[in-house]
């Protein structure tokens, strides 16, 4: 069987086998026996770092790449090489076809712009990701996942050597269709006829591989949602309006922000991650129109003083916006009454909403009421949470719920992953939304503005980072804003 895999291998042409030749005679693919990072010990090794240092070559594999895709029908509008062997062959790509190209940095710095994705690019580009060799898949996901938060959309990706280790397979899975050049059959096949190796060490690296297949699971949260939605006959659709609800609020503020959202038709809660207060500034004024609210950390701002806050008032003004100071106030309720209205931050004079941990009981609730009740302010509880093993599930969930309803004048929504209770003068907020499907370097999946407002029936997608680390934060707010509005108005009965 083994000798099978190498005799029904595809056989290459002859500029791919002048390509492979040269990279064995360079020394670039080994045979013989190698300890590898994983410590495991294989009879081939691939290090694809040389070719840098032959011109020629490098620019036939950067045509080759190119050619492959093309000759597929891929689209795409940038290109991206995976840090670091990868670089070169984008940059010939970028320079020889006249594509714009953006970089991958593998580490932030701690000062600049502090981007991990550089470059120039619209959000809702597609990114042609370029790649020199793919085993696992891992280093790609870790490519695709940042170009995903900033917007770009990764369908694709071009190799020059496939390990044929379930690499493919593995970003198959993710969305992303894998393009390679050569494959270790085709390679073993085609220096087999030239004579650069003997069938044993080609039977050998042939069980390697079989022996030594790598599987990353994903998060399977698409068959949870669809074995769900197969227990109830039909998906649920809203029957009320966000227009409809205001009027049926307690809390004045959950009221007004629902009126905002119907008025100037979006749904999207821009969180400014942002820590020094001119680039707040900026960037809240440039979203601002596309936005319902905007949440802040204030507490992260290195030069926090009152002014800022005055400032961001104004631009709530100007630009018909709620403000919520993501503040998770988790103390007992003496405490809390002096964290609100006192201190440097002061957030009852100026935050439209604050929320809480209820994992202090009632007495958080009632300790923030005696601010904000007076100053018709709103409190939204953490009822479950976006982050992997967070213990804000099942029984403490429902008692959030349960919590809710106690205090209808002055609790007026949830920090959610799904609608929660049929209460319409309750609004639900979700974090960890993105435009595109994509996932981190642990393979989960992000949360789309489809999947929130429409099937988890959610109210307001908060997004952060796909919006101020987008090259045009406005840009992006504004194609949030249209993903978010047209998942609502698809789920309106």
């Amino acid at each position: 069987r083994m000798e099978d895999a190498i005799r029904n291998a595809e056989k290459l042409d002859k500029s791919t086998e002048g390509i492979l030749l040269k990279l064995f005679d360079i020394g670039a693919v080994k045979f013989g026996e190698f300890t590898l990072k994983s410590g495991v010990k294989s009879p081939i090794y691939i290090d694809l770092r040389v070719i840098v240092s032959f011109p020629e070559l490098l620019e036939a594999i950067a045509v080759k790449m190119y050619d492959l895709v093309a000759s597929k029908g891929v689209k795409f509008d940038v290109l991206c090489g995976v840090p670091y062997t990868a670089l070169p062959i984008a940059t010939v790509m970028s320079l020889k076809y006249k594509i714009a190209m953006v970089m991958r940095r593998k580490e932030v710095k701690k000062y600049g712009t502090k981007r991990i994705i550089e470059g120039i690019f619209k959000s809702g580009s597609t990114c042609l990701v370029i790649e020199d060799l793919i085993t696992s898949g891992m280093s790609v996901m870790e490519t695709t996942a940042p170009l995903n938060d900033v917007g770009l959309k990764t369908t694709d990706v071009v190799v020059l050597v496939d390990r044929e280790q379930g690499g493919a397979t593995n970003l198959k899975l993710r969305g992303v269709n894998a393009h390679a050049v050569l494959k270790i059959t085709s390679m073993l096949k085609c220096l087999l006829e030239h004579k650069r190796i003997d069938e044993t060490v080609g039977q050998k690296v042939v069980k390697f591989i079989r022996d030594n297949q790598v599987v990353i699971k994903p998060e399977d949260e698409k068959k949870k949602a669809s074995k769900e939605e197969k227990k109830s006959p039909e998906k649920k659709k809203r029957s009320l309006t966000y227009a409809v609800r205001a009027t049926k609020c307690r809390n004045p503020t959950a009221r007004k922000l629902l009126k905002v959202m119907s008025e100037k038709k979006t749904n999207l809660c821009f969180s400014a991650d942002i820590t020094d207060k001119k680039r707040l500034l900026e960037v809240v004024d440039a979203v601002g129109p596309h936005i319902c609210m905007l949440k802040t950390h204030i507490d992260t701002l290195e030069d926090f003083d009152m002014d800022v806050v005055k400032a961001l008032r104004a631009l709530a003004v100007k630009h018909n916006f709620i403000i919520f100071e993501d503040r998770k106030y988790a103390d007992i309720g003496n405490t809390v009454v002096s964290q609100y209205a006192k201190g440097i931050y002061k957030p009852v004079e100026w935050a439209d909403i604050v929320n809480a941990h209820p994992l202090p009981g009632a007495g958080i609730v009632e300790g923030l009421a005696k601010n904000g009740v007076p100053a018709k302010r709103g409190l939204v509880l953490i009822a479950e949470m976006s982050s992997k093993g967070n213990l804000a599930t099942g029984a403490y969930t429902e008692a959030s719920v349960k919590m809710a309803a106690s205090y209808p004048d002055f609790v007026m929504g949830f920090i959610s992953m799904r609608k929660l209770c049929e209460d319409p003068g309750i609004i639900h907020m979700t974090p960890g939304v993105k435009l595109v499907k994509g996932t981190d370097n642990l393979g989960q999946q992000y949360q789309t503005p489809d999947l929130v407002i429409g099937e988890k029936q959610s109210d307001v997608i908060i997004v952060g980072r796909g919006i101020y680390k987008a090259q045009d934060p406005a840009e992006s707010a504004q194609t949030y804003k249209k993903a978010g509005w047209e998942a609502y108005e698809k789920s309106l009965a």
